[in-house]
């Protein structure tokens, strides 16, 4: 067994944007990329958490997805250009954080900083935070998380993300990979977002009834 900790985090609305899409119509993600987490793990602590210094996995759940309208200002020179997008927000996020180094719960006990599920409006709430053990499994239900190619059985969107993006200005993305992001209604209620049982060992949650797979570390 393999002690972890389990940190349950909670919004209302979040939107992770689509790389290099700028303008006009603005798609979320359907699960959060990476540099996202990481992100999230760093204003937590105070200060920059790498991937090659946690390992970490997650799963993330949302209640539904609606189009907000949002005023945005193109600055060119000294003009300054009011304009509205449609964007793309997720109703009621959860995020199951999985964490291998059980340091960090002080760190979600008092963040530093706020933590956001995407931009800087989208504020997350920590619920709960569990020590907990687990070991790898085969033949279990994942899903609602980013997977590496290593897996016959995962299918979804497929998309290049970022693994970190870095604090100084400008910003700069460090390491990116592809991913296949895969949408998922653990309840059951929406049957269009089944969960996937794989054959391939993950890390399982014997209480939540899924399987983890990490990254970085």
């Amino acid at each position: 067994m393999n002690d972890f900790l389990r940190i349950h985090i909670r919004g209302w609305t979040a939107s992770f944007r689509y790389p290099g899409m700028m303008f006009q119509y603005q798609p979320t993600l359907p699960v959060p990329p990476l540099s996202t987490i990481y992100g999230l793990i760093s204003a937590a602590k105070g200060e920059p958490v790498k991937p090659d210094q946690l390992s970490i996995g997650y799963v993330f759940l949302s209640n539904g997805k609606a189009i907000d309208l949002e005023s945005i200002y193109e600055t060119k020179k000294q003009d300054i250009n009011k304009n509205v997008v449609k964007r793309e927000i997720l109703f009621e996020p959860e995020l199951f954080l999985y964490i291998n180094d059980l340091s960090f719960k002080e760190y979600f006990l008092k963040p530093h900083y706020p933590l956001l599920l995407g931009r800087s409006t989208e504020l997350a709430m920590v619920c709960d935070i569990k020590e907990i053990q687990m070991e790898k499994e085969s033949n279990i239900l994942i899903g609602g998380s980013i997977f590496e190619f290593n897996d016959p059985n995962i299918y979804g969107m497929i998309h290049a993300l970022p693994k970190y993006i870095t604090p100084d200005i400008p910003r700069k993305t460090e390491g990116v990979g592809q991913y296949c992001l895969v949408d998922t209604d653990f309840s059951g209620k929406d049957r269009s977002k089944k969960p996937i049982r794989t054959s391939i060992p993950y890390f399982y949650d014997r209480e939540k009834e899924w399987g983890i797979a990490f990254h970085g570390g």
